[in-house]
């Protein structure tokens, strides 16, 4: 995982946060200072926080969690695309639909109807349209697709929830309160970092910033994924156990049943033959004489 230093912070403007009268108390401890009317970030502080956000993405990877990135300011919408393509995780970089956590039924109706426009947008089914409905075809796709796009294959709530100025996506935030998601966030001296459980303390406007965070962030959850153990091809789809439910990794040929070893007892003395008597001989049967 990449080192990120106090100099590369400096070099990104991480440590300009918002002027003194717009400032939130609760940030207070994350503040070094003022400078021109500006609060100063403590970057020393930020670099343990990182630290420990990556450390919680990097797990999250190694167990196949999901992570949704959201920021949707025009300064960070890119970085955070290019982090969820990156990482082949969900995305919002425009417009947070409401609804998009808690109200899953409506998304994925949504959803459908994308699909089901790209599907009528497909040559062969446009044969026998006009221009214009073709055009209006395209305009709702293209409406949908931006809102949407992202999140299109998120099939299940993400693990985590990842957002650049919890201020701006308010929404996203209070949506992923109420399930419990984990946040992870971006937090400028102007934000409330209550509901955040992995805080970073910020320059959230920035595009610099927000490119060099969130590039740590995906190295970290590269990492993770990669730690991921890639099962060996085994032979058959049967395991053997053992009594205590343990898995053997000895590879089974042809199981045609899960097999129980029990380890704690012995073997029963085998037993020694038992000889059959042979059949006793019937004595023969006297036929009597017919009566005359």
């Amino acid at each position: 995982m990449k080192k990120v230093n106090i100099r590369e912070l400096l070099e990104a403007g991480a440590h300009f946060g918002h002027k003194t009268k717009y400032w939130n108390p609760k940030m207070q401890d994350n503040i070094y200072g003022d400078r021109n009317g500006i609060h100063i970030i403590n970057l020393e502080k930020t670099i343990p926080q990182i630290e420990s956000t990556c450390d919680f993405v990097k797990k999250l990877a190694s167990q196949s969690g999901t992570i949704l990135f959201v920021g949707t300011k025009k300064s960070v919408k890119d970085a955070i695309k290019n982090a969820g393509v990156t990482c082949g995780m969900p995305y919002v970089s425009n417009r947070w639909l409401g609804g998009t956590l808690t109200n899953n039924k409506t998304i994925s109706k949504s959803i459908k109807k994308l699909e089901n426009l790209e599907e009528a947008l497909k040559e062969e089914n446009t044969l026998g349209l006009s221009k214009k409905e073709v055009l209006t075809l395209k305009r709702s796709h293209g409406k949908l697709e931006k809102g949407l796009g992202g999140i299109r294959d998120m099939k299940k709530l993400p693990d985590a929830i990842f957002i650049v100025d919890v201020n701006y996506e308010k929404n996203a935030v209070k949506e992923a309160i109420v399930l419990g998601i984990p946040i992870l966030a971006i937090v400028d001296t102007n934000s409330s970092p209550e509901g955040v459980d992995y805080l970073i303390a910020s320059n959230d406007d920035s595009r610099l910033t927000t490119e060099l965070i969130t590039s740590i962030i995906v190295e970290s959850y590269q990492e993770g994924k990669r730690t991921i153990p890639v099962l060996e091809e085994i032979e058959d789809d049967f395991v053997e156990v053992d009594s205590e439910g343990k898995i053997s990794t000895t590879k089974i040929k042809k199981k045609k049943k899960i097999v129980i070893k029990k380890t704690s007892q012995k073997a029963p003395a085998e037993e020694a033959p038992v000889e059959e008597e042979a059949p006793a001989e019937e004595a023969p049967v006297e036929e009597e004489a017919p009566a005359e």
